[in-house]
């Protein structure tokens, strides 16, 4: 039986579609010992497989995985559209944030693309001008169309897309599928309008799926409002805000979490407008979600 090598593009129902270098698709099943291992192949996985046919494959091994992420299940990602109502959903700052440090975490390089725009009147606009600039600021790509999905945010969006595996997250009904429509007009995926009595929207995403767009993939994936619970301990959230980076080296103690200590920089930074408030508000919050969280034991222990 012949053996090939080549990434998962499609996950459903214990069926994995893979893609070799030869552009030939094979769907495959994982064998039995992967379940007994707990190894599950994701979406965007390199695996080495058999086959007889194009339709009757298995999954021999998965190469090491340089990250992956759970909602939704993909794995070597190179780059995350967090996709950011302005309205309808509200703003949040916080989800934001919550975002970029679970990416920062994962170390996937964030770009941030504001939706809704044209829901804005003059002074928001100008409130989100600085928003964005101040992201930029950190050293983050942001994206603000001037409309809502005008043509020079799309030409952004298409450049950023070759030769990487691009992953949309965000709220659901914060325009994720309809960003990617505007993207690929021939996608028409299924875009689900948000009910505005609770302001969520329903899934309308039931696959994982990598769609082949200007030379590179993009997952399209269901929405979701909130990261789990961060991993890292509350000593080293800190090191997962860029800004704070800036100031940190500098600080009296060594291992300042920023909080009461004396001779803190970055709380001087924040003092001194170098750092944004809400972001400073933002990590206060997730310290003392952190620090207030039952002990998590061996992550890799059995859940009973």
């Amino acid at each position: 039986m012949a053996e090939y090598h080549g990434q998962i593009q499609l996950a459903l129902a214990g069926f994995y579609d893979v893609l070799t270098a030869e552009g030939k698709t094979f769907r495959t099943r994982a064998r039995g010992n992967f379940r007994k291992k707990s190894l599950k192949p994701l979406v965007g996985d390199w695996v080495t497989f058999s086959a007889e046919t194009a339709t009757e494959g298995y999954i021999l091994s998965i190469d090491e995985r340089k990250n992956s992420i759970v909602r939704p299940p993909v794995a070597n990602v190179d780059q995350v559209i967090i996709v950011t109502a302005v309205k309808m959903p509200d703003w949040s700052s916080n989800l934001l944030d919550r975002q970029l440090v679970a990416l920062e975490e994962k170390s996937i390089e964030p770009v941030i693309y504001f939706t809704k725009t044209d829901l804005l009147n003059s002074e928001e606009k100008k409130m989100f001008a600085t928003i964005a600039d101040g992201y930029r600021q950190i050293g983050y790509q942001v994206i603000l169309p001037e409309e809502a999905f005008d043509e020079t945010s799309l030409d952004q969006v298409e450049q950023l897309l070759a030769d990487k595996l691009t992953v949309l997250m965000g709220q659901t009904g914060a325009g994720k599928s309809t960003l990617l429509n505007h993207i690929s007009p021939a996608l028409n995926l299924a875009t689900g309008e948000v009910s505005q009595a609770l302001s969520r929207g329903r899934h309308t995403t039931r696959q994982v799926a990598l769609i082949n767009l200007f030379g590179g993939f993009v997952a399209d994936t269901p929405g979701f409002s909130a990261f789990e619970v961060f991993d890292m301990p509350a000593r080293e959230l800190g090191q997962y805000f860029r800004d704070f980076n800036h100031f940190s080296s500098n600080c009296r103690f060594r291992g300042c979490v920023h909080l009461n200590e004396p001779g803190c920089a970055v709380k001087e930074a924040v003092a001194e407008g170098k750092i944004m408030a809400s972001r400073y508000e933002n990590y206060k919050l997730f310290y003392d979600l952190i620090a207030g969280r039952r002990p998590v034991y061996n992550k890799h222990d059995k859940k009973h």
